[in-house]
């Protein structure tokens, strides 16, 4: 059985007073990688990888950063590239992505090698919908985002929908919409999470929490749970102090020293 979202925060596996949710990739890949490349075409060589990491950081989920695996996709597949150009229309760009059978059929076997081989509840890490609108716009030759509106973003949250629905026999404790603008990017229209129905209609249905990160803090749909985004300097500094929440969120900067990295970690307990 699912073990859900509100459940892990109430009482963390982890045996810590808080949940924390670790986005460790970048991490990780300085640490056990050496700056190699991530195995990402090896489903079981990644989920290996990211299983050494958990052991290290003991997180109380397995965050799977799918946007990252799309990013990589899109480096090779020039056959996609070309599906997702083919019309200058707004989101035709992300409904080719979403929509192209043989991506999604390989990505969704990743998700399901990952799922089967952690111990910790998946969360799914993905972009929210006007992050992955703006992230693909360019692919319908419109460099500027800021013509995008609210009613946009709405409706690339029907494509994501279909999408998920893909990810039906996972054991997924919640989606998390990364809305994060990024370095050094131009903000496209600024939604919330409500806007989203579609999206969380589907999450509804198949019984996964629905959470949105922002830059400093985690919403999550229906829930009085707040969570709390520690800061990278937490993790560099002697005397780096932890926010105010229900639960915590954080990304460990690739530079950070392990030693020091295993010290904080208990005080996290």
């Amino acid at each position: 059985m699912t073990t859900s979202f509100t459940e892990i925060i109430a009482e963390p596996s982890s045996g810590r007073k808080k949940a924390v949710l670790f986005d460790s990739h970048e991490y990780a890949q300085s640490v056990i990688l050496q700056g190699r490349e991530v195995p990402w075409h090896d489903p079981m060589a990644y989920s290996n990888f990211f299983g050494q990491v958990q052991g290290m950081l003991n997180s109380d989920v397995a965050l799977l950063a799918l946007d990252r695996l799309y990013a990589q996709i899109l480096l090779s597949n020039i056959r996609l590239e070309a599906a997702m150009s083919a019309k200058s229309r707004t989101g035709f760009a992300l409904r080719a992505l979403l929509g192209d059978e043989d991506t999604t059929k390989q990505v969704v076997e990743f998700a399901t090698t990952f799922a089967k081989t952690q111990r910790e509840p998946v969360v799914l890490h993905i972009p929210s919908p006007r992050q992955w609108l703006a992230r693909t716009h360019h692919f319908s030759g419109a460099a500027d985002i800021s013509e995008l509106e609210p009613d946009d973003a709405e409706n690339a949250s029907m494509y994501v929908a279909d999408w998920l629905r893909g990810f039906a026999s996972l054991p997924l404790a919640a989606v998390l919409l990364d809305d994060r603008n990024r370095q050094g990017a131009a903000k496209p229209v600024a939604v919330n999470l409500e806007t989203y129905s579609p999206v969380a209609n589907v999450t509804d249905h198949y019984r996964w929490t629905l959470g949105m990160r922002h830059a400093d803090h985690v919403e999550l749909r229906g829930s009085d749970f707040a969570g709390a985004v520690i800061s990278p300097d937490f993790w560099l500094e002697e005397d780096g102090q932890l926010p105010d929440g229900d639960f915590f969120f954080s990304e460990i900067p690739p530079g950070a020293v392990p030693e020091h990295v295993l010290t904080r970690i208990s005080a996290l307990s």
